[in-house]
């Protein structure tokens, strides 16, 4: 996850089976001869041809010195007929000479002979230029064809099925990566150390009667830096690093792939202590089982039958560790991830609040940013967020900072990164009638009051209502204080009323609802549907999971779909349960609003005028304009 590294990473490799050795194209005197031979015969049918363009004449004509007796001897080929004319050139003083297609038959002949014309007929060729053009031109054409195809398939170093330009080790030179080059993740630390005290002294392992790990799986989210972590475990143990990826096996031909792992292995013994790290392997690791009798891909299969081969068979105490990356692992086979093959799989999850200051502040200390940054408040805006994210988000703001004409980098900058990575850039030109504008800001001031008053919101950083790209008109942001992975029933009936303000609000002020809290009634629905149908939140139908559900991809809780196994009458008691949590909700953001309605109209003038707020400022104005507390009786 560090810049710094991944710029290196465009830095050329060492390719191993490198030859030195010019190639039989390089070679002058080939290429000489070549030159020669095409000039010869250039100059040959083009002297020909401008021979052929002076003396000829039209076969009309060709009869008519016939007929007269003009014509002294004739030689028909296969291209022309060519001969003397009687009498010589007055200007020059030769023999006539006369060129004309070859239109030969039976009565020419005849004619030929009753006139006295000597004449031949006979076959004549160019021999060089018929060899080189049907044997020798079809012959190389053939010949750099197959050339090609087998330069596509691993270059002619060793044959077609050499693995040559596939596989790089990393040079000494480089600057090496380490684990402090990656911020947090210190548990995926922790289970890679062993991997590389063993690479440091396998001997070690060896004494106490056990043996490392042949394989180690890195399973994560794409982004989050299995790659650099497997470049950190060879700057570690100071080993070389072989990196390849998993579609660099497959090729058109079947054999390929299993050939290249066979040259992959053996050259990774020869470098032993070593690291192998293929990059989506599951381009290759697809189980094998539910396949279809036809119609399968047998080159993956063979190139996986020969991976498995390989890593059953090679020697842990050789020192080569295979390492290996994927974000879809419940597809692998699974005799790829039995014990002596993979026998560790590591999570490398997305980072949480501490890893993502961690790595924005890698990032920061090359760039130039001034004092007012805050590198915490950044990590909490961007929850989810993996390494590649993250380095977005600080390139965006350099580039926020160069579009400004300014030499630093500003807290205004990174915030002005992460919304147009959230919700695409401004579109300024797109501009709100007042109507609208007035709609959008009273919308967002009920989202912004609501959230400040129930117990369990979390902060409002900032409310803008400045339309975005992906169709967004407003939005009002919240920061979390602390990074939290539960949530409890109170917390969820809160963010149901925060996501319904907007909407009161517009009733409230406006006096008519718009189409704009579409997306808020979509989210409190689903908030509702999930308190009471999978975690068992409701009084009514109890402590009871309604739905089963089947998640496609392991590492992509989004990708679910769900399977019912409930009655129609549940169906029923579910959508009820639903729609008094959802009406709840509702009813608390009118409570809410309608007792601070001075709030709530200050803060949509304020925001109305100055499109952007910040949390402070919708503090201040909610408590300037908060009401008094109703006077006890006596």
């Amino acid at each position: 996850m560090n810049a710094k590294n991944r710029n290196q990473g465009h830095e050329p490799d060492l390719e191993l089976n490198r030859t030195t050795k010019p190639s039989f194209w390089q070679n002058p005197w080939f290429n000489l001869i070549l030159y020669l031979l095409f000039v010869v015969i250039s100059f040959q049918y083009w002297t020909q041809a401008q021979e052929t363009r002076a003396l000829e004449i039209p076969y009309s004509q060709f009869l008519e010195h016939v007929e007269k007796r003009e014509v002294a001897e004739a030689v028909v080929t296969d291209r022309v007929i060519r001969g003397t004319l009687t009498g010589n050139d007055p200007n020059t003083g030769r023999p006539r000479q006369f060129v004309t297609i070859p239109l030969w038959n039976q009565e020419l002949a005849d004619k030929l002979a009753r006139q006295g014309v000597r004449y031949q007929v006979r076959h004549e060729s160019n021999w060089l230029g018929n060899f080189l053009f049907n044997w020798v031109l079809p012959f190389g054409i053939l010949f750099l064809l197959w050339t090609w195809m087998a330069r596509r398939m691993g270059g002619m170093g060793k044959g077609f099925l050499n693995i040559g330009n596939r596989v790089r080790v990393h040079t000494d030179s480089r600057p090496p990566v380490t684990f402090d080059d990656v911020a947090g993740y210190d548990d995926v630390k922790l289970e890679l150390r062993e991997t590389v005290d063993f690479l440091k002294d396998p001997g070690r392992i060896r004494a106490l009667g056990a043996r490392s790990p042949k394989g180690v799986l890195l399973v994560g989210p794409p982004g989050t830096g299995k790659t650099l972590f497997a470049r950190a475990v060879a700057g570690e143990a100071q080993v070389p690093f072989f990196n390849i990826s998993g579609s660099e096996f497959i090729e058109m031909f079947v054999g390929v792939g299993a050939a290249r792992v066979r040259e992959m292995f053996d050259q990774a013994r020869q470098k032993a202590p070593c690291i192998i790290f293929i990059d989506e392997i599951d381009a290759i690791g697809r189980s094998r089982s539910g396949g279809q009798p036809f119609g399968g891909h047998d080159e993956r299969e063979q190139t996986l039958n020969q991976l498995l081969a390989e890593m059953d068979g090679f020697d842990s105490s050789t020192g080569v560790v295979v390492m290996a990356a994927t974000n879809r692992p419940e597809i692998l086979d699974e005799a790829l991830l039995r014990a002596g093959r993979f026998d560790r799989r590591i999570l490398v999850d997305k980072p949480d609040l501490v890893a993502r200051e961690g790595i924005l502040r890698l990032y920061a200390n090359r760039m130039k940013v001034t004092d007012d940054v805050d590198l915490k408040v950044v990590a909490k805006r961007t929850p989810g967020f993996v390494g590649a994210d993250l380095e977005n988000i600080c390139n965006e703001a350099a580039m926020h900072a160069l579009r400004d004409d300014r030499e630093q980098i500003t807290m205004a900058d990174f915030e002005a990164a992460i919304d147009r990575v959230i919700a695409g850039p401004e579109t300024r030109q797109r501009a709100l009638n007042p109507a609208e504008k007035r709609r959008v800001a009273v919308h967002e001031s009920g989202h912004a009051l609501v959230a400040v008053e129930v117990p369990t919101g979390e902060p409002v950083h900032r409310v803008t209502i400045i339309p975005r790209a992906i169709g967004a008109l407003g939005f009002t942001l919240q920061l979390p204080v602390d990074e939290k992975y539960l949530s409890t029933a109170e917390e969820m009936k809160d963010q149901i009323a925060i996501l319904l303000g907007g909407r009161v609000a517009e009733e409230l002020v406006l006096g008519s609802i718009s189409s704009g809290a579409a997306n808020d009634l979509e989210r409190a629905t689903e908030v509702a549907r999930t308190m009471v149908a999978r975690l068992g939140m409701s009084d009514d139908l109890g402590p009871v999971v309604y739905g089963r559900q089947q998640q496609l991809q392991y590492l992509s809780s989004a990708q679910t779909i769900e399977e019912r196994n409930y009655s129609e009458a549940t169906a029923q008691a579910i959508d009820a349960e639903v729609r008094e949590l959802v009406e709840e909700g509702r009813e608390r953001a009118r409570e809410i609003l309608t007792h601070c309605r001075p709030a709530l109209d200050a803060l949509a003038a304020e925001l109305e005028e100055a499109e952007t707020l910040t949390g402070d400022d919708v503090e201040r104005i909610a408590a300037s304009r908060k009401p008094a507390p109703a006077a006890t009786p006596a």
